[in-house]
């Protein structure tokens, strides 16, 4: 074939300025920079990762277990007692508020090494986790103790003493069972706190608000109070829920009723301020709360107490009740106490088999002992109590 002989004009090799780069760079300068994107996420999910790995590890190393009452607990399997049909899901959580005097308490006096149940409480929890339960237990209240292995290895010989014995006698173990015994209720978990766990878990969420109805000036619970509504921190909130003389009529009844406001104003806080969905918040109030207390093997890890609040902030405050086991003064001893029957067996049926309890303001109604009777003994009395809705200011 000739070749041809047309001549053509000369071309431009070079693209004009406006024109788009073109040619083996430009695809190779996007993978370079596709490359550092991915990197530079990669990066931050595995240092992200990293640190919440840490965190929790943190968490999960901060809580104590308390294996010994395990083992204890374990030994006696025998001598407890089941879960009844009609409770099958629900839970049952012994709250202990110990008053150990040694390491961070032995500022609060008292003989290092010994130790009660200053408070204790029975938190019920509805198979459906619609309703929650708190029934506060009179440390001063006579009951059966039963038999129960001391620190030192011997044995306590069962006997009718006042319920807070229990703990300094056997501990945790002891409480439990003695909770046990009284009310046919298989106790599932334990918490126990301590002074100084307390106070740091108050000042983790920013202090809870209480109502003062008078002032108060008392050096040895280390308040000093005006009226009215306020928030307490740390020390004094320690002071407000102990104290007893100083405060109302004295008695362990309105201090177990101050308690229990004071758990419902913590409530509606935590639930009312969204601390547990926003981690800003969060990070303090779980670092304080594993810190501080100690539990069963069950209990004591951080998926454990994460599924606990998870429950609990589930369940709407009006649905959340407190009330005191029904006593009144001992027969024998006006300063001790004595279970009200067959108004305190009907509060321990319905919790073991599940059902609500109906209760009352304190003071709206008759009964000294804190009960509506019941019109027949299978029947389920109206208690005195409150439920965490409720304002304590908004009472006066």
């Amino acid at each position: 074939m000739a070749e041809d002989d047309t001549e053509h004009p000369p071309t431009d090799q070079t693209p004009p300025d406006d024109a788009p780069p073109s040619g083996p760079g430009r695809p190779r300068r996007r993978r370079r920079w596709l490359m550092i994107t991915a990197g530079v996420v990669a990066f931050l999910l595995v240092a992200t990762g990293a640190l919440l790995w840490i965190a929790y590890r943190k968490l999960d190393g901060n809580i104590r277990t308390d294996s010994a009452t395990d083992r204890l607990l374990a030994k006696l399997e025998g001598e407890r007692p089941s879960r009844s049909a009609g409770a099958d899901g629900s839970e049952n959580i012994l709250l202990i508020g110990s008053d150990d005097r040694s390491g961070a308490n032995s500022s609060y006096g008292g003989e290092a090494g010994t130790q009660r149940s200053d408070t204790t409480i029975l938190l019920h929890l509805a198979a459906d986790r619609k309703r929650a339960t708190a029934v506060s237990i009179p440390r001063d209240v006579m009951v059966t103790v039963p038999s129960c292995e001391k620190p030192d290895g011997s044995r306590s010989k069962p006997g009718t003493m006042q319920f807070n014995w229990a703990f300094e006698l056997g501990g945790p173990a002891c409480s439990i069972r003695t909770v046990e015994q009284l009310s046919g209720i298989r106790i599932d978990h334990y918490v126990i706190l301590d002074f100084s766990g307390f106070k740091t878990m108050v000042d983790a969420i920013g202090g809870v608000e209480v109502c003062v109805p008078q002032a108060i000036h008392d050096k040895d619970a280390k308040l000093d109070l005006p009226a009215g509504r306020q928030v307490l921190h740390g020390e004094q909130a320690l002071g407000y829920v102990r104290a007893r003389e100083s405060l109302g009529d004295g008695s362990d009844t309105q201090r177990m009723g101050r308690q229990q406001q004071f758990l419902a104003s913590l409530i509606r806080k935590v639930q009312s301020q969204g601390v547990l969905l926003n981690p800003a918040k969060l990070w303090p109030v779980l670092d304080a709360a594993t810190s501080s207390v100690k539990a069963d093997g069950g209990l004591s890890s951080l998926g454990a107490l994460y599924d606990l609040t998870q429950d609990l902030r589930g369940i709407p405050s009006p649905d959340v009740v407190f009330l005191t086991a029904p006593r009144r003064p001992y027969r024998y001893d006006s300063d001790r106490d004595e279970f009200v029957q067959p108004q305190t067996t009907q509060l321990f049926d319905a919790l073991r088999a599940d059902r609500p309890l109906a209760v009352r303001p304190p003071g709206a109604g008759p009964g000294s002992d804190g009960v509506t009777a019941s019109p027949s003994a299978s029947a389920s009395p109206t208690f005195e109590g409150r439920t965490a809705d409720v304002d304590a200011c908004a009472q006066h």
